[in-house]
């Protein structure tokens, strides 16, 4: 969870009430948060950096607060305190509104932008008030917003210019790092963008975020109609535009790689601050020209309504209030409700604003109805129908076996559910049938597609413990997951047994006994013909096994797996010297 540090003092102020540490924990509590710490500025340095740094910091009590992940309107004390207000009856929910001006300001997105960072929005804030506080808590919210909805920049960024200090209209370009150059934000200097690249390495705050876009083949950037640079999203913003004290009017600019975070980080951001402008909560919108042509206005700061039943919401918390009262309760949560008389009071219309994206459902409805309730208002029952836990079929099976695995000398192994798409497929010598799920924008080589195999996870733990004494006896009971286009989601788990004997022989006895071993706590008894509760094994061939020394292991007539002595080039792939013999199976099968 996200946590939020505010100043007691301005809290308080905001409020308009001095409340006690106890008093404002309790008001937390009611409203859904948790006050997790109470310290202040001295005591914060004197932890991260020792005494001597925190000697001049200053001793007022600062509120850290444990914020909701996806409530990002209560990431900053203007958000907080609005909140609050409105759910202690002291103001209504605001009505954030698009001011059309006589001349809108535009941004054009060329096609080259759709290889780095293909989304922009933007908006503007005119005649805003700063001051210290305003100012600090204008750029907390934003590197909050960049570590949460953001994931460090690289979904979303954020850049904010004065716009007084430049022209428009604006276009968002994408270059190739020499062809760029400008004097970054807090520098003397300009710098093209591969020598930033070089600058920034070294830099602790912003060395992080320069793996999101080295090694594309251009670098986003956003000029003025003068040629001058406001950003290179995700890095850094340009000096000539930056924001200060003094600054009147606000332009915000969004890039990303997903349009409705972007939109969601934008009418954030415009709601919490717009409060400080000459027309409190009025934005000024922005005209963007996509690559394709389409026009896009933004913000949108939609109000969309849903319909919910009184009778759902009390029966999903457990309470008896009429529809009047639940309508009142979501109010407080800044969700303006009212009862449709059409229905006789049994419907009530919700009204959802900009600053709730997290409400995607009438069970998040509910759910705030039973935060301005109270939980602890909430009458204790005792469920009306009388059930007995047991413990999930296959998992029974599954820990009973992981013990008699152990009994019969195996170790057991822990190893990764995604892998490289090398493991279970050159490596095995393509000898894994089954089609593995890819990972769409994996961070590294080892994290590519979900396993559909437990052997290369067993191979690769043997290989890093090759120097342990021989021999080598590993077992792993985990999930498979495999594409399946007739399942809802696309792919499929399964529960599978593996185990590995590595030596200086093959040790294939050593895994057929291990088979008969499994089937005899199964009371499956040996057979040469499929016949029901039998099992048997079969020649077989698999390119992961040596020609001649692979078998099927049949369940009931069912081929449920395989065993037998691994390739010598499966050997060789996962660096391993000795021969190997292997066993994998279907425990699923067991249960239907």
């Amino acid at each position: 969870m996200p946590t939020v540090s505010v100043k007691r003092d301005l809290l308080n102020k905001a409020l308009g009430k001095n409340y006690s540490d106890e008093e404002f924990d309790e008001l937390c509590f009611e409203y859904g948060l948790e006050l997790d710490e109470i310290t202040s500025e001295k005591e914060q340095i004197a932890k991260e950096q020792g005494d001597s740094k925190a000697a001049d910091a200053s001793e007022e009590v600062i509120y850290k607060i444990d914020v909701p992940a996806n409530r990002y309107d209560l990431l900053c004390l203007e958000g907080l305190v609005r909140g609050l207000k409105v759910f202690l009856c002291q103001m209504s929910p605001p009505r954030y509104v698009c001011e059309q001006p006589c001349v809108i300001q535009k941004m054009k997105q060329t096609n080259s932008t759709l290889m780095v960072r293909g989304e922009v929005v933007a908006a503007i804030l005119r005649n805003i008030s700063f001051d210290k506080t305003r100012y600090e808590s204008f750029i907390d919210l934003q590197d909050k917003l960049h570590q949460n909805i953001g994931r460090k920049r690289s979904l979303v960024s954020i850049g904010t210019h004065d716009l007084d200090t430049i022209q428009g209209p604006f276009l968002y370009d994408a270059k190739k790092p020499q062809d760029m150059k400008f004097k970054p934000l807090n520098q003397t200097k300009e710098y093209t963008a591969a020598e930033l690249m070089d600058l920034y390495s070294k830099e602790s705050h912003l060395k992080s975020y320069l793996p999101i876009i080295r090694d594309k083949p251009v670098y986003p950037v956003i000029y003025d109609s003068n040629g001058v640079v406001l950003s290179m999203p995700p890095i850094i913003n340009g000096d000539h535009s930056k924001i200060t004290l003094d600054t009147k009017n606000v332009l915000i600019e969004i890039t990303a790689t997903d349009l409705t975070k972007a939109k969601i980080t934008l009418d954030t951001i415009v709601t919490m601050f717009s409060e400080y402008c000459e027309k409190p909560f009025a934005i000024e919108p922005v005209q963007i020209e996509r690559p394709t042509g389409d026009i896009m206005v933004t913000p949108e700061l939609p109000y969309r309504k849903e319909i919910v039943s009184a009778g759902y919401i009390n029966s999903k918390i457990g309470i008896e209030e009429s529809p009047e009262k639940i309508a009142t309760l979501l109010t407080r949560m800044c969700l303006q409700s009212t009862v449709l008389p059409e229905n006789t009071g049994a419907s009530i219309e919700v009204e959802i604003p900009p600053t709730r994206s997290d409400i995607m459902h009438p069970c998040d409805i509910m759910e705030d109805c039973a935060v301005a309730y109270g939980f602890n208002n909430v009458k204790f029952t005792f469920p009306k129908s009388v059930t007995i836990g047991a413990q999930f079929k296959l998992n029974k099976l599954t820990d009973l076996m992981r013990l008699d695995m152990a009994a019969a000398g195996f170790t057991e192994a822990l190893s990764f559910a995604l892998c490289s798409r090398d493991d279970v497929g050159a490596k095995m010598r393509d000898g894994v049938d089954l089609s593995p799920v890819h990972i769409g924008n994996p961070k590294t080589l080892e994290f590519q597609v979900t396993r559909t195999s437990l052997l290369p996870g067993l191979l690769k733990t043997v290989s890093s413990n090759r120097n342990m004494p021989l021999p080598m006896k590993l077992f792993e009971i985990q999930d498979i997951i495999y594409k399946d286009a007739a399942s809802d989601t696309g792919s499929r788990n399964r529960r599978h047994l593996a185990a590995v004997y590595y030596n200086k022989s093959p040790g294939f006895e050593v895994i057929h006994g291990l088979l008969d071993r499994i089937m005899q706590l199964l009371e499956i008894q040996p057979s040469v013909e499929d016949s029901e509760s039998t099992y048997r094994i079969k020649p077989g061939s698999n390119n992961s096994y040596f020609p001649g020394r692979c078998a099927d292991v049949m369940v009931n007539g069912k081929c449920i797996g395989k065993m037998g002595v691994l390739h010598p080039e499966v050997i060789t792939n996962f660096e391993l010297a000795y021969p190997a013999s292997a066993i994998e199976m279907d425990l699923q099968h067991f249960l239907s």
